[in-house]
């Protein structure tokens, strides 16, 4: 049976200029100490060679949700079930005219700061797939350097309200390794003693581990550990110092 309506009379479809749809995806990720991107490099025109978000066209019966998860998957090598689990947010939707020499093209950029991903490998029109250290991103094709930095203050301001942090330090961590990751993704140092007051005393955001501390490698006294608390929201915030940007 087709549920689809009837088109309303008197519209006409073609007095409209027809436009395509795209998804691009900006995947960050914190690996040996730094944020990394999920990078693809462009195996056709336009920007062949060039690197690029991984991203394509929506289908004509597909969401942009699940186009996402489809192109994340074909461009990468990444699997199935691990494209399945991944928790993506809409960034934002990027509608300048001349953004692709092709068309007129409107993308819906998606967002994610995960752990733990495995190496990609490039697939579909990807020549190759990898993670690239932030600082040493080159320029990207299309309109992907803006898409890319909107991503950055995104899931930098995702640190301040949620425990996305403890996600990215071994079970059982030290306040350092937990300040290394708010430091990495935020760009800026933060002050240590400051720090561990706003985290000691955000409740549920991190819970004492009994036994013995652990040496961290310095010359100082061996530093307590933590696991992460049951909480997934901070209140309050935990703010990046004011006047600061990554």
């Amino acid at each position: 049976m087709n549920s689809t309506p009837p088109r309303p009379e008197g519209y006409d479809p073609r007095a409209f200029e027809p436009f395509a749809v795209t998804v691009d995806l900006a995947v960050l990720t914190v690996r040996a100490g730094r944020l990394h991107v999920l990078l693809v490099q462009r195996g056709q025109e336009p920007y062949a060679g060039a690197w690029a978000l991984p991203g394509g066209f929506v289908l004509p019966r597909e969401s942009a949700g699940a186009a996402a998860r489809r192109e994340l998957a074909e461009e990468t090598g990444l699997s199935g079930a691990t494209v399945a689990g991944l928790h993506l947010e809409q960034l934002r939707t990027y509608t300048e005219p001349d953004r692709d020499p092709r068309m007129r093209v409107v993308s819906v950029a998606y967002t994610a700061l995960l752990p733990d991903l495995p190496e990609p490998r490039g697939g579909g029109d990807a020549a190759e797939a990898r993670w690239l250290p932030y600082n040493e991103v080159p320029a990207l094709a299309f309109d992907h350097d803006r898409i890319l930095a909107d991503a950055r203050t995104r899931v930098g301001a995702k640190l301040e309200y949620t425990c996305l942090a403890t996600a990215f330090c071994p079970p059982e961590f030290t306040l350092g390794e937990l300040r290394q990751v708010y430091e990495t993704v935020w760009g800026v140092p933060l002050d240590r003693p400051n720090f561990r007051r706003k985290v000691l005393t955000t409740p549920g955001f991190v819970e004492a581990v009994e036994g013995p501390p652990r040496r961290t490698g310095g010359r100082g006294k061996p530093a307590a550990l933590y696991r992460a608390g049951e909480a997934t929201a901070l209140h309050p915030p935990l703010l990046r110092p004011e006047g600061r940007s990554a």
